[in-house]
């Protein structure tokens, strides 16, 4: 990526540049007017979740026993309220195949209008959560409990719309219908099973078609294409099949006064709690997941508040159970058409909630030609796909496929609460059994050293196990103690280092080593107990501790103080670090030093540039001066330093990149912003040195430029601005330089522009060719792994 030179734009281009950046260099830049618009993008993408909502939300209603159009009126809210009241903006709420069997339950325990009180009571427990706020505690559910819910849900729907697309009518629960599916078999209604047979072959077909058609294909939802084909082969050829009945809204049943035993209201409350929030937020979590991928999304709306999005969902159930809707929650299949359609904002989800609403009041005459085996089949492969191959491998390969299939049957067996109650359990004894169950043992190599391995965590419950192998380890010997596990608690840690420096006293040498043999830092002297071997880099001091007071000639304090912080620092490296880099710059010395990038930087502190870079010895050539400034050549000033590292970088080391890093709360742009140095008089080297910053001032008063900006946002204040500013400016200096000019000629050299917010430990690279500087988002471990 190189930086490009910024175009010239026009006075309109900078109506919301901060005007006095120069005459006020301190004040903030004046907010720019938010205008209310729809983009393009929101537009196209909330129709194509609107054609995948509307008969999703009618089959999941038939599938709940409920009233056809309360599917409509929960799909219409939860576009509505929880997109505009979401935390997470691309995720689009709805009624869910997730919540079916719960409600289906609820109707036929308590009836109609209770359920959607009790929809409404869930709804007023899900805003306390969040009053609470602690939604995130619903993702330390095992993902294991999640899938083995979702799928025993699935398999219960799938069972149950089997019956509809044969031609009859399910039963109250999954043994009941798995009884009676013999008999449905045997009396099969002809054409109810070709309707479902012709909507699941669509809806298979439709997303395989191959080539250039399928492509275009592809942009119409399957389900849409599978109910729109049904229903127009029946009429065309004059099938006899029950269809949609949308009754009249003014007979539309709305919430009523809860109806039955206190207990068994509130086991259903905190069931339809439980399932709502712990899918909308999981639904959360994959939203951002998938908007990772797009980086054409400002920051804001690839990261969900999960708080704020368990208030909405709790806000949307309100409203959905007293208007004599379904609960809402979080869809993943509208999620994924949502994000995949391009949606930019939660503008999407609302639009498509104002389809749902204009299709209810305006196509109930198209509605009631569906058939209703066509929607039985549409749930019932919505409720197949929710057993998920990729789920069951992956709880395979982290060993909870007990948990899996434990919850799975338990929901199908004896409901939501009570299978995800039976998972949970099991999860919490596989996670006991795996913390007690430890191998200890001890073994001898051919060299006489003693070999002590601990396979598994190491907790209080293996420390008797743990002690009796060490003391097989007779006085004075060597020993290696391999780790291979990814927890050690307090108790382990103390028998195993009260072993350790008994056996050192003694004459033995012990080296504690991890998986793989990699040798694990030994512990500090009690000296120096304050600088563990895993203390951080952050800035601490091992002097902290009383000092007897020095004689009146010993040397000031504050040197000795110093000179003890360096002596110290070294000491740890050489016993912590070096170590563990010796080989590596150990053929550094051999081979010399290949750098594939410059990093010019700034002399400020707060800037490791090894760890902002995750870099290591021999991997960047770093160059910091005061500032990041980059002098124009001929303008040097006597200080020749900046452009003789260029050339050395660029001609000797032939580095591949040079990367020019500004920072936030720069000193030196604040003293050019606060007194610009002028003429050439008495001034001071650093005013001589800040001379060569003087062109980045005059960049960023110069109107004819755009302004250099951070993703997402305007800069704070001036001297952000002038600090982003900088790294543009200092770029085309960069390429003033001979061999710079040459290399970039050649395409041997790419440059780069970066800005460090420090505070927010947040690094920025610049555009290819817009002044804008785009944030560097945290690689996951699927990444790192990839």
């Amino acid at each position: 990526m190189s930086a490009c030179v910024p175009t010239r734009a026009s006075d309109s281009d900078r109506s919301d540049e901060p005007t006095a950046a120069v005459r006020n260099a301190h004040s903030p830049p004046p907010a720019p007017r938010r205008r209310f618009r729809i983009a393009g993008a929101d537009l196209s993408a909330s129709v194509a979740v609107f054609l995948i909502a509307l008969p999703l939300s009618l089959g999941i209603a038939l599938a709940t026993g409920a009233p056809l159009e309360s599917g409509l009126v929960a799909a219409a809210v939860g576009g509505l309220v929880a997109g505009f009241l979401g935390g997470s903006p691309l995720q689009v709420s709805g009624p869910a195949a997730g919540l079916t069997v719960v409600t289906a339950e609820l109707i036929q325990r308590y009836g109609w209008r209770t359920t959607c009180a009790i929809t409404v009571m869930a709804g007023i427990a899900q805003l306390g959560l969040g009053c609470l706020r602690v939604a995130r505690t619903a993702l330390a559910v095992s993902p294991a409990v999640v899938h083995g819910m979702l799928a025993g849900i699935g398999v219960t729907i799938a069972v149950a719309q089997l019956h509809i697309v044969l031609g009859g009518t399910p039963e109250s629960s999954v043994l009941d219908n798995l009884r009676a599916l013999p008999a449905q078999v045997a009396n099969i209604h002809p054409a109810a099973f070709a309707m479902s047979a012709l909507t699941l072959a669509v809806l298979f077909a439709w997303p395989r078609i191959p080539g250039r058609v399928g492509r275009g294909t592809r942009k119409v939802p399957a389900a849409l294409v599978a109910v729109t084909a049904s229903t127009a082969t029946a009429a065309l050829l004059g099938l006899s099949l029950p269809e949609v009945d949308l009754p009249s809204w003014s007979s539309h049943a709305l919430a009523g006064l809860p109806d039955g035993p206190v207990l068994g209201i509130a086991a259903a409350v905190l069931t339809t709690t439980l399932v709502c929030s712990v899918q909308s937020l999981l639904g959360a979590v994959a939203a951002d997941k998938l908007a990772t991928g797009r980086p054409d999304l400002p920051p804001e709306m690839r990261r969900s508040n999960l708080d704020r999005e368990l208030l909405s969902q709790g806000a949307s159930n309100i409203v959905s159970g007293s208007l004599g809707g379904l609960p809402v929650a979080g869809v993943a299949v509208r999620t994924t058409a949502n994000i995949n359609a391009g949606a930019a904002s939660g503008n999407s989800s609302m639009l498509h909630g104002v389809w749902v609403v204009a299709a209810t009041l305006l196509l109930v005459p198209v509605l009631e030609l569906i058939p209703l085996a066509s929607l039985g089949a549409l749930v019932m492969a919505v409720g197949i796909q929710m057993v998920s191959l990729n789920h069951i491998r992956t709880v395979t390969r982290h060993r909870e496929v007990l948990v899996y299939i434990v919850t799975t049957l338990g929901v199908v067996l004896f409901g939501v609460l009570q299978g995800v109650g039976l998972g949970v359990a099991v999860a919490v004894g596989v996670a006991l059994h795996r913390l007690a169950r430890t191998r200890i043992t001890h073994e001898t190599d051919a060299r006489g050293v003693h070999h002590v391995r601990v396979r598994g965590q190491l907790t209080f419950l293996a420390v008797p196990r743990l002690s009796r192998a060490l003391h097989q380890v007779p006085q004075g010997e060597d020993c290696v103690v391999e780790l291979d596990g990814s927890f050690m608690d307090h108790g382990a840690f103390e028998a195993l280092q009260d072993w350790q420096k008994s056996h050192a006293a003694q004459g033995g040498q012990v080296e504690v080593t991890g998986r793989g043999g990699a040798r694990i830092a030994e512990p500090a002297s009690a000296s120096h107990s304050c600088c563990r071997p895993w203390t951080p880099w952050r800035n601490h001091h091992c002097d902290d501790r009383p000092q007897a007071p020095a004689p009146e000639s010993a040397e000031p304090v504050a040197q000795r103080r110093g000179s003890h912080q360096l002596a110290s620092g070294i000491s740890a490296f050489q016993r912590n670090t070096a170590p563990l880099v010796r080989g590596e710059l150990a053929r550094l010395a051999r081979e010399g030093q290949q750098p594939t990038q410059l990093f010019l930087t700034c002399a400020d502190s707060r800037l490791v540039t090894s760890m902002i870079t995750s870099s290591g010895p021999g991997d960047l050539f770093v160059v910091r001066n005061v500032g990041n400034l980059v002098p124009l050549p001929g303008a040097e000033s006597g200080d020749d330093s900046v452009a003789a590292a260029i050339e050395y970088a660029v001609d000797v080391l032939k580095v591949q990149s040079i990367t020019v890093c500004g920072h936030s709360g720069c000193g030196a742009m604040q003293a050019l912003l606060s007194s610009p140095p002028t003429g050439a008089g008495a001034l001071t080297p650093l005013k001589r040195w800040l001379r060569h910053g003087l062109p980045s001032l005059e960049r960023m008063g110069d109107k004819g430029l755009p302004w250099a900006r951070l993703a997402g946002r305007a800069p704070a204040d001036a001297v952000e601005q002038l600090c982003l500013t900088n790294v543009v400016q200092q770029l085309d200096h960069l390429r003033a330089h001979e061999s710079v000019a040459r290399a970039l000629e050649q395409g041997a050299l790419e440059l780069h522009g970066m800005y460090f917010h420090v505070g927010e430990a947040q690094a920025y690279l610049l555009d290819d060719c817009d002044p804008v500087f785009g944030q560097v988002a945290a690689a996951t471990h699927e990444d790192t792994r990839a």
